[in-house]
This record gives structure tokens, C-alpha cells and sequence, in this order.
């Protein structure tokens, strides 16, 4: 058996910064307002037509792979997570294959929203620790801001969400005691429908019924957020996700050099900080510049704090994340 090492890291995000201040002047909203609830001044927004899904995740993908020292022709297989594809089917895996020139590998579409890229990057893991891939490209990308309701009534949620993409290259690793430790995933359908985006779907209200309805005031194609309900199991849930991973591998809180968490919101990503007791220098946000990015926040976080030299070798990271689904899940690496 081997372990599986992040070899390479890559984000992209679009040049168009949105600011608060921009929001209030569409909707009723402010500053004050946004970054007291989550934490967020700006995030980015595509312009249409320069930038989707795919084309941002192809590039992440290509500072990865650049990074990483793996030639395109040694990728084994492609995992691409996202709540946000370019078409309905098929997904953006096969989408990247095509666009990176790569050989006809398999690509998987991972749909676990906002813990999307610790799912794919345990699938990745495990694909490598049991021989069948050495060289696996895993993608978390979203556009978000073409699918939200910019108006005073989607206000809520709308401010909260940006686009972007962040991407690694994992990659064989025969030394047992570096690598990816471990992952732990979990999901509580029971409360699905306290976070989602209910149409357009097969199984209840399809495109042909809302074009039928052509009714001005249907939101439910828009994101639907219990926000106080989302929080208050998020907290729960990444506390004890965190936990089970360093229990797993016998580690304790104060072994963390760097908790990386989903980039839900600064107020729960702070409140974890203070439970553990954790420094500034042991937690890494930068929800701040680039909002909530569901799939991509964790490997777009990574790489930057990657980049500013906040990750070492031999340090303990720990990558944690809870969203819709409900979903929730953990990854222990030794960088």
C-alpha cells in the first residue's frame, strides 16, 4: 500500500472584484451589514463569456500540474468537484480532459458542494493507496454569482457567494509517514433541503414547468439557505470532524500547524479557532477577498497559504468542511 502526497497547487480566480459597497447599489445591503454576518468585503464574479466552471478550473489546473513537476501526459485520472457544472450533463471532468489535452483518462464529477474537494480528494487517496493511479488531477471550481438572485429578496445568501477555482495534483508517496493520514466523510440527509437550489430537477419541478409557470415571483431556482440552522450544525459538525481525524492518527489539537477550513463564513471559522484555542498563525481564511466559493474555497485557501509560506514541510494540516447535502468531512496530511 502507498500514500497519496499533494505534489502540485493551482487557483484561479476572475479579475472582476465585487465589493459591498457594489451590492448595496443593487440591492438594500451594505458594508456594515455583510461583514458583520459573514466576514466577506469583496468576492469575484465572472464576466460572461470569458470564464465558466471548466475553463477556470482548467486554470488551476495547469499551475498544478506545472507546480507539481508531473507531465500532463502522467495524469492517471481526473475527480472534478462541483455544485456549479457548465452543462447539466455531461459534468466538467471529461470537460478538463478534453480542454488540458490530456489522454483519454477516466473523469469522475463529485457533487458534495461545499465539502465537494475533501470528498474527491478521499477518493483520489484511495485510488493511489491501493496501486491503480499514480498521478490523479483533482478540481474544485464554482460560479456561483450567474445563479444567484441579485435582488433585495435573495439578499441573504446572494452576498455570501463568489466564483472561483483551486486545484492539486496528488501523487504516489512511498513514505508512510507523509502524505494524506486520512479522510473522514459523513452526510445528514435529514436536513437536505435546510440549504438548496430546488429546480430545475427531474424529480419534482423541470425547466418545462417553470417556463409553463412563467411566474415572476417562483424563487426556487435561486439558493435556499436556512442560515441560523446551517450555522448552528456547522459549528457541531466541524468541531467533531476535526476531532475524529486527529484521534484517528493519535494527534492532538496542539499538533495542528494548520487548520484550513471551508470558507463558509469568517464567524464560523473563528468560532472554531477559539474552541480549539488555536493561533492566528494556525488557521488560514481568506473568505474575505473571495466570499464563499463552495468546492474551490478549500484548494484555493491551500494554495495561498501555500504560496505565503504558512505551509512548511513536516507540518500537520488539517482541511475541514461542512455544507448542503448536509455534508460534512475532514483530511489529516503531513505535508
Amino acid at each position: 500500500m502507498f500514500h497519496s502526497k499533494i505534489s502540485g497547487l493551482g487557483f484561479y480566480v476572475p479579475e472582476n472584484v465585487v465589493t459591498n459597497d457594489d451590492l448595496s447599489k443593487i440591492m438594500d445591503t451594505n458594508d456594515e451589514w455583510i461583514q458583520e454576518r459573514t466576514g466577506i468585503k469583496e468576492r469575484r464574479h465572472i464576466i460572461r463569456g470569458e470564464d465558466t466552471t471548466t475553463t477556470m478550473g482548467v486554470k488551476a489546473a495547469e499551475i498544478a500540474i506545472q507546480r507539481s513537476g508531473v507531465a500532463k501526459e502522467d495524469i492517471d485520472f481526473i475527480v472534478f468537484a462541483t455544485l456549479s457544472p457548465d452543462y447539466y450533463f455531461p459534468g466538467p471532468g471529461v470537460l478538463v480532459q478534453r480542454d488540458l489535452g490530456l489522454k483519454t483518462v477516466g473523469a469522475l464529477d463529485v457533487r458534495n458542494q461545499c465539502s465537494g474537494f475533501i470528498y474527491a480528494l478521499s477518493v483520489a487517496d484511495q485510488y493511489i493507496k491501493t496501486g491503480m493511479y499514480k498521478n490523479i488531477l483533482i478540481i474544485g471550481s464554482e460560479v456561483h454569482s450567474t445563479g444567484l438572485d441579485m435582488t433585495d429578496r435573495g439578499r441573504g445568501v446572494s452576498v455570501i457567494f463568489g466564483d472561483g477555482a483551486g486545484a492539486a495534483v496528488l501523487s504516489r508517496e512511498e513514505d508512510l509517514s507523509k502524505g494524506i493520514l486520512s479522510t473522514h466523510l459523513h452526510s445528514e440527509g435529514l436536513h437536505a433541503e435546510e440549504l438548496i437550489v430546488k429546480a430545475p430537477g427531474m424529480g419534482d419541478r423541470w425547466v418545462t414547468d417553470i417556463i409553463a409557470d412563467n411566474d415572476p415571483s417562483d424563487d426556487s431556482y435561486f439558493p435556499y439557505m436556512n442560515g441560523q440552522f446551517v450555522f448552528k450544525n456547522a459549528v457541531v459538525r466541524f468541531s467533531e470532524v476535526i476531532m475524529e481525524g486527529l484521534t484517528a492518527n493519535n494527534l492532538q489539537v496542539s499538533d495542528i500547524d494548520m487548520l484550513v477550513p471551508h470558507q463558509a463564513n469568517l464567524r464560523i471559522s473563528q468560532f472554531i479557532q477559539q474552541k480549539f484555542k488555536l493561533s492566528d498563525d494556525q488557521v488560514f481564511n481568506n473568505i474575505q477577498k473571495y466570499g464563499n466559493t463552495t468546492a474551490a474555497s478549500i484548494p484555493i485557501a491551500l494554495t495561498e497559504a501555500w504560496e505565503q509560506g504558512k505551509i512548511k514541510e513536516g507540518d500537520t494540516l488539517v482541511l475541514a468542511a461542512f455544507g448542503s447535502g448536509f455534508t460534512w468531512a475532514s483530511a489529516i496530511i503531513k505535508w
